[in-house]
């Protein structure tokens, strides 16, 4: 899995996951079954939250959940394209997670997958905006997210979602 990714800190101290390439630029809409596929890579890896040194485990379940949910369904233009992106820095996402915020699950579906309930985390992430002349990238646009995590049955919490994704109208990174 070739990744281009740092992790920068912003003016006002908050991590953002600097992603430096372009991976999914499709015209017209994305190509969620490539993404998927990616995404398939990070499966049976699990990733620390620097914060509250929790393990975060990627699932089997995670890459149809992230491309198939019903917020990535309802995701148009350059946020559909942010979390197309966003995928090439999943273990730093998940490194960078900050406000952790607990609720009980609700849904008879998720039983079992999401026992102890789910866990939301902040994260943020720029992508790089290239000049269309001379193809060099001028500016990154920021965007925030907030990554769903499921606690399940055998007490391990796992990568479940990325949602609410955001382009931040702050001045983009330079």
């Amino acid at each position: 899995m070739d990744r281009n990714i740092n992790i920068i800190v912003g003016l006002k101290g908050e991590k953002i996951v600097l992603i430096n390439d372009i991976r999914f630029k499709g015209k017209k809409k994305e190509d969620w079954k490539e993404v998927e596929d990616y995404l398939k890579e990070y499966v049976g890896e699990f990733y620390e939250i620097a914060e509250t040194s929790e393990k975060i485990f990627i699932s089997s379940e995670f890459p149809d959940e992230y491309t198939g949910s019903e917020s990535r369904l309802s995701l148009k233009g350059a946020v559909a394209k942010a979390k197309a992106n966003a995928v090439q820095g999943i273990p730093e996402l998940v490194q960078i997670a900050a406000n952790r915020e607990y609720s009980a699950n609700t849904k008879k579906k998720h039983e079992k997958d999401a026992k102890y309930g789910w866990y939301r985390y902040d994260v943020r992430f720029a992508l790089p905006v290239y000049d269309d002349k001379s193809g060099e990238v001028c500016r990154y646009n920021i965007f925030f997210a907030r990554m769903l995590v499921r606690h399940a049955e055998e007490d391990r919490k796992y990568l479940y979602d990325m949602l609410a994704i955001k382009k931040e109208t702050s001045s983009p990174l330079v």
